[in-house]
């Protein structure tokens, strides 16, 4: 089974985009963009950050003090963090409610600027490769796949736009074009609209599965929740 393992770990490192070649997508940003990322003080995210902070005290801090590292580790066994967050509340929230986006992204910003931790191994095996399935496989009336972009075409320009590596180092995020934060499942189910494939619900194993490999293709990378992109 190792050896198994072994091999198939093999095979997608010559698959991926190579680890010397991995870029954040705040690579790919103009300078104003960065900026507004790296200053806590002009970062819209960081309004949802302390909505977050004041939710945690109340509710989860009684049995959970030290969250350093905690968002570099998920998904996990098939759950996200938004998942693992809303499952330990008495109060469940709604997917991309205003309160679920603010607790993940203030427990994922006690991780920030640790390196992503994905390993393929036994436990991780069946989610990470149902992701990579998902990832490769063409879908909608465009029939395209997720690595027909992100892969073959990174860096290009498509509707005005770079084309990034789809490495989720800042989720939740704070795009411009929502003017709001949003999850990576939202990104997910834009994707999908885009290419006029019926989206999976919010939730759906799909996009945990999707995440999870993603996470793994961007491990070593820096978390930067919360970021900011166009």
């Amino acid at each position: 089974m190792r050896i198994a393992l072994a091999i198939l770990a093999f095979l997608l490192l010559t698959a991926e985009i190579p680890l010397a070649e991995r870029r954040s997508g705040y690579e790919f940003m103009g300078r104003e963009t960065r900026a507004m990322q790296d200053d806590d003080t002009t970062n819209p995210a960081l309004l949802w950050v302390l909505d977050g902070e004041a939710l945690f005290k109340s509710n989860c801090s009684s049995c959970h003090a030290d969250l350093k590292g905690v968002a570099a580790r998920y998904p996990k066994a098939g759950v996200s963090l938004d998942q693992k967050i809303n499952h330990a509340l008495k109060s469940k929230f709604a997917y991309e409610s205003r309160e679920l986006l603010a607790l993940t992204a203030y427990v994922a910003k006690q991780s920030k600027g640790m390196p992503i931790e994905m390993e393929w191994n036994e436990a991780n095996r069946p989610f990470l490769e149902r992701g990579r399935a998902t990832f490769f496989r063409r879908q909608g009336q465009l029939n395209l796949a997720c690595a027909q972009c992100h892969d073959d075409n990174w860096g290009k320009q498509l509707a005005g736009s770079v084309i990034p590596q789809a490495h989720p180092t800042g989720y939740p995020i704070y795009r411009l074009e929502w003017q709001g934060l949003g999850s990576v499942q939202r990104r997910f189910r834009n994707c999908l609209i885009g290419v006029r494939a019926e989206p999976y619900a919010y939730g759906a194993p799909e996009y945990v599965e999707l995440e999870m490999y993603l996470m793994w293709r961007a491990r070593g990378m820096k978390l930067e929740t919360p970021a900011v992109r166009p």
